[in-house]
């Protein structure tokens, strides 16, 4: 069983920056490959990019090249680094875990997730 909590959201305007984090709690939170999603008023929620067991990443294009995920197993953190923000990345983002070595990008391959935090970019 893992608990996620999201922070780091707010806004940002156009080309700016925001780090989101969320932190775990539970046992065994290196087991859970990791993920980000966000979803935008009135559009399906979107896989963002993950990171597996083994550290490994992926992102959707959009995001490949500005966006970085990192993990920190001993801290049973995960952060989302967002870089030259658009207004287009305006959601709630959402952390969600899955126990299972690798990254998948449908949001029913994920057991547990986080209450959300708002991102709003301004242009």
């Amino acid at each position: 069983q893992v608990q996620l909590v999201e922070s780091g959201g707010g806004l940002a305007q156009a080309g700016g920056s925001l780090r989101l984090s969320c932190a775990a709690s539970g046992q065994s939170f290196s087991s859970y490959a990791m993920a980000w999603f966000r979803q935008a008023p009135g559009k399906d929620r979107e896989f963002v990019g993950g990171v597996s067991r083994s550290g490994i990443t992926s992102y959707i294009d959009s995001a490949k090249g500005r966006f970085t995920i990192s993990r920190d197993n001993a801290k049973k953190m995960v952060w989302l680094q967002m870089n030259s923000l658009k207004p287009e990345d305006t959601a709630v983002y959402f952390c969600a875990a899955r126990p299972f070595t690798v990254v998948v990008t449908t949001t029913s391959g994920y057991n547990y997730w986080g209450q959300g935090t708002q991102v709003t970019v301004s242009s």
